[in-house]
């Protein structure tokens, strides 16, 4: 059976090119960077190399840059390493729950959030987030490509609020990194956090840029390790394996293999929005225009069905896709991003996500074409009989 993976959002495998780069270090060059013999050193160089090309990702300097474990980290460290008691910090409703959780646990420390609501679109509205500023608040949290719409949030419009206004200004990066171009300074963010399994990196690994000056409290302490902000021995491994895969991203922005990328996800939405009825893009206004969004990324409901439904169906004929984010795997509730955006759970639960790899192919699609019409007429057809049996033969979607 021919196996498609429309789930990149999620995870994406390791580049061959990224496996090359950190096989060394497993077994031949094991130092520990922080030691000052020869393995160590040579531990230390692959970091130092790797820190350089994360600062060319982001557009900083080397020592601004900051390994972590990943996304959730980061996301963590940039609120806990900010926030103190009396703080006020705005976010979005549609933020990760690295973000969100983050911001619940910190309401128990007298730290008070205001969440900031999407338009229908999925786009937030600078000035909503002005309007909420109050003498406060100390952080803006707003993620860069929404993990389940991909949608692009004016991250610049709100840095320029956060500097008139003396706020500091985080960035979750993770769906737009490698996807996005990113220049810290022309954002003007003090924080950005991204991980590495979302860009062919492995699982484990990410970084975060760090602006100079910020005073951002670690939330791991021990040794002095990455100039005392992130204490633990670096994973030079998936350092070096992070490293590796932002130097092919760059060349992928600077090649346009990203409008390559959105031609075939536009393809796959064309085909499907005209082939099945009761169809349409969330992240598209009332006219049908679509939010600015991340190459790879399509979110699409299809009425009179559960989405959990269909991700099974497609998956018995080999094409792997998503109802959400991949942090929520089995809950019952609707997305929490689409409720934001204004769909009734019955909609929200209809939806499913396409995130391409950057690997995607024209037969790609066209299986996906193949395959997806005719499991939703199904499933619709089923419909009416599984609404119509008795309730112990009924079983519950997430």
């Amino acid at each position: 059976m021919r196996r498609v993976y429309m789930d990149a959002n999620a995870t994406t495998p390791l580049l061959p090119e990224v496996m090359e780069a950190m096989r060394p270090y497993w077994m031949e060059h094991f130092g520990n960077a922080s030691s000052i013999h020869q393995q160590g050193q040579r531990a230390r160089a692959a970091v130092d190399q790797a820190r350089a090309t994360l600062a060319e990702l982001f557009g900083c300097h080397d020592a601004e840059v900051v390994f972590t474990s990943g996304g959730t980290e980061g996301d963590n460290t940039a609120l806990f390493g900010l926030l103190h008691p009396g703080d006020h910090l705005i976010t979005t409703s549609i933020e990760h729950s690295a973000v969100l959780a983050a911001a619940d646990r910190l309401a128990h420390d007298g730290v008070e959030t205001t969440l900031i609501a999407p338009q229908p679109n999925g786009l937030i509205d600078p000035m909503d987030i002005l309007r909420a500023i109050r003498p406060q608040t100390r952080l803006i949290s707003v993620m860069l490509a929404n993990n389940e719409t991909g949608v692009v949030q004016p991250v610049e419009e709100i840095g320029k609020i956060a500097a008139q206004t003396g706020v500091f200004f985080h960035i979750d990066a993770v769906q737009g990194a490698g996807k996005i171009p990113i220049d810290v300074n022309r954002i003007g963010c003090h924080v950005l956090s991204i991980s590495g399994h979302k860009m062919y990196a492995p699982k484990g690994v990410g970084a975060m840029y760090v602006r100079r000056g910020t005073p951002l409290e670690p939330i791991f302490v021990g040794g002095s390790h990455e100039r005392r902000r992130r204490a633990g021995t670096e994973n030079v491994p998936a350092i070096v394996g992070l490293g590796k895969a932002a130097e092919i991203a760059m060349h992928g922005l600077e090649s346009g293999a990203m409008y390559r990328l959105a031609a075939l996800r536009d393809r796959l939405e064309k085909g499907l929005l005209a082939q099945i009825p009761g169809t349409g893009v969330n992240g598209a206004n009332a006219g049908g225009t679509v939010a600015p969004r991340a190459a790879n990324t399509s979110n699409i409901w299809f009425d009179q069905l559960e989405g959990e439904a269909l991700v099974i169906a497609l998956d018995l004929k080999g094409l792997a896709v998503s109802g959400g984010s991949a942090c929520h795997s089995g809950a019952t509730e609707p997305s929490h991003v689409l409720m934001a955006m204004g769909l009734d759970k019955n909609r929200a639960r209809a939806s499913l996500r396409f995130s391409l790899m950057k690997t995607a192919t024209d037969e790609d699609i066209d299986y996906a074409l193949a395959v997806i019409p005719a499991a939703v007429s199904r499933l619709r057809e089923l419909a009416p009989a599984m609404a119509d049996a008795p309730d112990s033969f009924v079983g519950t979607a997430g």
